[in-house]
């Protein structure tokens, strides 16, 4: 089975809530603040040239969230690969931040559909459920006890939150290392601040967040894959 390239390298995204969301792709939310409605649109682009998009729609409460995304590749794209996909999480919110419970996602390309649902409790994998399983299992990073602990799903990976004392369009909203988990690769994603930005889009005009991103393979992946190495080699991912 051919191996497809990762495509999603650089998001932007246009957050509208009761206040302002701290970064671009990433939902930056201060503790302590009352309910948040998210409604997102995001852009995916490969070397300048969009290549698809997607969405998010949740809520994002003191004490628990839900986030719904989904995503479609276009143009040029489709000429590699058509692919789509959906995907949501529910859980809690702690001082720490996310705390999933569910995860489920149902992607799909020219060759296969694979849905995945994983349940969650305390930062810690209690079940995943795959179909079809990966075809290439045994050439993969074997994922030992440690990977499926202390971790979030790619959705509630988009929630980040910002100390009240911080400013929610400053370093504050970038600078961590986010461990996470999607059912079958376990990957850390590095955030630092790289500046501020103006935007003007449909719903919000005003200041955001870019944080440099850097992907980092754990367990779970195939050390001979060209996009694992390109992804963990890349030092332009922006978010």
């Amino acid at each position: 089975m051919r191996q497809v390239p990762n495509l999603t390298i650089r998001f932007f995204a246009v957050i509208v809530g009761r206040s302002l969301f701290s970064c671009l792709a990433l939902v930056g939310c201060q503790t302590g603040l009352s309910a948040e409605t998210l409604k997102a649109h995001y852009g995916m682009t490969l070397m300048g040239l969009s290549i698809g998009s997607a969405y998010a729609n949740g809520f994002v409460e003191p004490r628990s969230y839900r986030i719904d995304i989904g995503m479609r590749t276009t143009g040029l794209a489709n000429l590699v690969n058509s692919a789509k996909g959906v995907a949501s999480a529910s859980g809690g919110m702690s001082l720490n931040g996310p705390s999933p419970s569910s995860y489920a996602n149902t992607t799909s390309n020219s060759e296969e559909t694979r849905t995945i649902r994983m349940s969650l409790s305390s930062n810690a994998v209690r079940s995943v459920d795959i179909r079809p399983e990966p075809w290439d299992l045994p050439a993969r990073v074997p994922l030992g006890e440690s990977a499926r602990r202390r971790v979030v799903d790619p959705v509630s990976a988009l929630i980040m939150p910002v100390p009240a004392n911080q400013e929610l369009i400053g370093p504050a909203a970038c600078e961590r290392t986010i461990s996470v988990f999607d059912g079958i690769t376990r990957f850390d994603i590095s955030l630092s601040y790289s500046g501020a930005q103006n935007i003007e889009a449909k719903g919000y005009a005003g200041p955001v967040v870019v944080c440099a991103a850097r992907y980092t393979p754990i367990a779970g992946h195939r050390p001979d894959s060209a996009s694992t190495r390109y992804m963990s080699e890349n030092q332009d991912i922006h978010v």
